[in-house]
């Protein structure tokens, strides 16, 4: 199964991201968690310690794959072997932290950008784990140049309207692009009135709510990370795993 999160910004889907990665280890799952996100966090969200360097930020590996001279690159570069070169291992979990990938048409066709989205690709299509993946909030990685077959896009949301228009265009761009199994998440939910407001504008959309939980927000204060975190938001992720293994859509 390969699963891709998004959102505006700030709506804390890499955390649940990180959750329904745990939630399918718990289940005795192999999983592959892709950060593309341009500020990774899934590191540090797993316990994964010391330096961890994003491969977009590694200029000079990226230009030297992608045989850049002047103004010209291979739009094809080898990527196969950066995976065992850079993935980071926690038992069952392999990590693999990309950073920012943009998208051509979007500002960005550089040579470096086309090695990572290769890359990218790569990933998702040659991986037989779980795959999840934490894209770049917003919409912007909607254009065609970065879409991958997915089984199913998690759009995580919140009770405020900034975060519902931004899941209403994500919603528009997938159906445009005939991209099946689009969800909302409903976050940070603390009351009935939350719920309601997220109701109005998705209905059957919705494939789960996750509630405010003010255990985690005290390690996330703490600056701990969510390894062995059993409580509420956990709980609540698992919930949507399980529905994401009923549906059966990969």
């Amino acid at each position: 199964m390969k699963i891709a999160f998004c959102g505006k910004g700030g709506v804390g889907k890499s955390i649940i991201a990180g959750f329904l990665s745990l939630a399918f280890l718990e289940k005795g799952y192999t999983v592959l968690a892709i950060d593309a996100d341009p500020s990774p966090h899934l590191a540090r969200i797993f316990g994964i310690k010391g330096e961890v360097k994003p491969l977009a930020e590694m200029k000079d590996l990226l230009i030297e794959r992608a045989q850049k001279s002047g103004i010209y690159y291979n739009l094809n570069p080898k990527v196969e072997d950066l995976p065992e070169k850079f993935m980071l291992k926690k038992n069952d979990l392999k990590l693999m932290v990309l950073g920012a990938i943009r998208i051509a048409g979007g500002g960005c066709a550089c040579a470096e950008q086309t090695v990572l989205r290769k890359l990218l690709t790569y990933l998702i299509l040659s991986s037989k784990e779980i795959v999840i993946v934490d894209m770049e909030a917003g919409v912007e990685h909607f254009g065609r140049a970065s879409i991958v077959p997915m089984d199913a896009i998690l759009v995580v949301t919140t009770p405020f309207q900034g975060s519902i228009d931004t899941s209403k265009q994500i919603l528009k761009l997938a159906k445009d692009l005939k991209l099946e199994n689009v969800w909302i998440i409903g976050n940070q939910i603390q009351d009935e009135e939350d719920q309601k407001l997220i109701k109005k504008e998705f209905k059957e959309k919705i494939i789960g709510w996750v509630y405010e939980d003010l255990e985690l927000k005290k390690l996330e204060k703490r600056g701990e990370d969510f390894w062995n975190y059993k409580g509420k938001t956990f709980e609540d992720v698992k919930k949507i795993r399980d529905k994401l293994l009923k549906l059966k859509i990969c």
